[in-house]
């Protein structure tokens, strides 16, 4: 019996929870995760397939390991996940070597096929083992998407929506915080249609009501909000729960109209604008992180004047920009030629970084010799800690850095003495 199995987890949140589901599961049967890949006897690898620079890297992962294989360091080779999932047929051409190809929510294949044992759908996901750190960790409420936005594969890779129940996204939340759980970062692909395809219907505002209660967590956090379903009455949950921090991750995607009815995105800029309004009028404090997109085919400079006026007027409190890549099989690669030359792409992603950097500026000196309360992530032996608060999301946001050794996953109150383009600098309030 081959025991040892080194795991590589590449791509987004959703990713991750599913590696630790199988990870758990594969723990649960007596295997091995082990931190050397010299110790494996198998390696198991969960793609990502979103993008062609997480493609590539994809791909790049799954060839050193063929290379050990070759070599005779490794007996087994598994490939899961989105890139596996939308690829299979091809790569089962190309790279002979792997052993088995799967696809983003095969926990129970993949366990069988290892194992030799069957396994019921579910069994692995009441044995989840943390990649996080163990104060935080993500709520996966939903799988797919019903969405039909034109420059998205992801509903290829993961199909239409599956929202998970209001009574097992509880017992998850309720089994997370047992262990220690502080932080709850609930994800999907579209957040705001959870609740949608279930019998009865329910919704996230719901959800959330139900997740308030949950004993022990203290912030919940709200990810991947489509603005064109976000609806009334989940704003207003951002001034009445106790636990819903002022914080939504609503990726906009522009701020043209043309582009986004190209885009396909249900909501034209003023619509957008709206939707932040009933945000910042429900909770004055709230941090809306956003996401956009320089490069769609027939962009044009006005088109990308609309974006920067959009950005500078909304002042996001988190930006991040991608620049188009052109996904095989949606309509916007179906449609459009991807014609915005690679050097403009860099130009005005550059550009929109630039004034975000000064938007990210102003907004922390704001925060100066205001007290805030911090989570830790990190505590240093040289006497520092690295925190967030309540406007940062673990890895994709920004820090506070406090000249204390204070104790990861535990929260404090800062007091905040220096401000730059992105993390700010704290002092310890006793």
């Amino acid at each position: 019996m081959n025991n040892n199995i080194y795991f590589v987890s590449l791509g987004c949140a959703k990713n991750l929870v599913d590696s630790e589901i199988l990870i758990g599961g594969l723990k649960h049967q007596d295997y091995n995760i082990v931190n050397d890949i010299k110790l494996s006897d198998t390696i198991i690898i969960n793609t990502c397939g979103f993008l062609d620079v997480a493609r590539e890297e994809s791909v790049d992962s799954i060839i050193e390991c063929t290379d050990l294989k070759k070599k005779g360091l490794i007996k087994q080779l598994i490939v899961m996940g989105c890139f596996s999932s939308r690829y299979k047929d091809d790569l089962i051409k190309e790279i002979p070597e792997v052993d088995a190809f799967f696809g983003t929510s095969d926990h129970s294949e993949i366990l069988s096929f290892i194992t030799g044992k069957d396994f019921k759908k579910d069994d692995p996901d009441y044995f989840r083992s943390l990649l996080t750190p163990k104060h935080y960790a993500y709520l996966k409420i939903a799988e797919g998407c019903d969405n039909i936005c034109s420059f998205c594969s992801i509903p290829m890779m993961r199909g239409l929506q599956k929202s998970n129940t209001l009574e097992q996204n509880v017992l998850e939340a309720s089994n997370l915080a047992k262990r220690g759980v502080k932080e709850l970062l609930l994800i999907a692909q579209d957040s705001t249609t959870y609740g949608t395809d279930l019998l009865p219907k329910s919704s996230l505002y719901e959800l959330l009501d139900v997740l308030d209660n949950v004993k022990d967590i203290e912030w919940i956090r709200l990810h991947y909000a489509h603005p064109a379903h976000l609806s009334r009455k989940m704003i207003k949950r951002f001034s009445r729960l106790e636990k819903l921090i002022p914080y939504i991750d609503m990726p906009t995607q522009h701020g043209s109209d043309k582009m986004l009815k190209n885009m396909k995105r249900g909501l034209n800029s003023a619509g957008i604008k709206n939707k932040i309004d009933l945000l910042r009028q429900a909770n004055e404090n709230i941090a809306v992180r956003t996401s956009v997109i320089v490069g769609f085919p027939n962009e044009t400079d006005k088109d990308f004047d609309n974006l920067i006026n959009f950005v500078e007027e909304i002042e996001f409190d988190r930006l991040g920009v991608f620049k188009y890549s052109e996904e095989e099989g949606t309509s916007a690669a179906i449609d459009y030629k991807d014609n915005v030359p690679k050097k403009i792409k860099e130009e005005r992603y550059a550009e929109i970084m630039k004034i975000q950097q000064k938007i990210n500026l102003s907004k922390n000196k704001k925060r100066l010799n205001k007290v805030e309360k911090i989570i830790i992530d990190v505590s240093n032996e040289d006497g520092w800690s690295l925190g967030r608060s309540f406007r940062d999301a673990p890895e994709i946001d920004n820090y506070v850095k406090i000249n204390t050794k204070l104790d990861v996953g535990k929260f404090y109150d800062v007091k905040i003495t220096n401000a730059y383009e992105y993390d700010v600098l704290g002092e310890l309030i006793n």
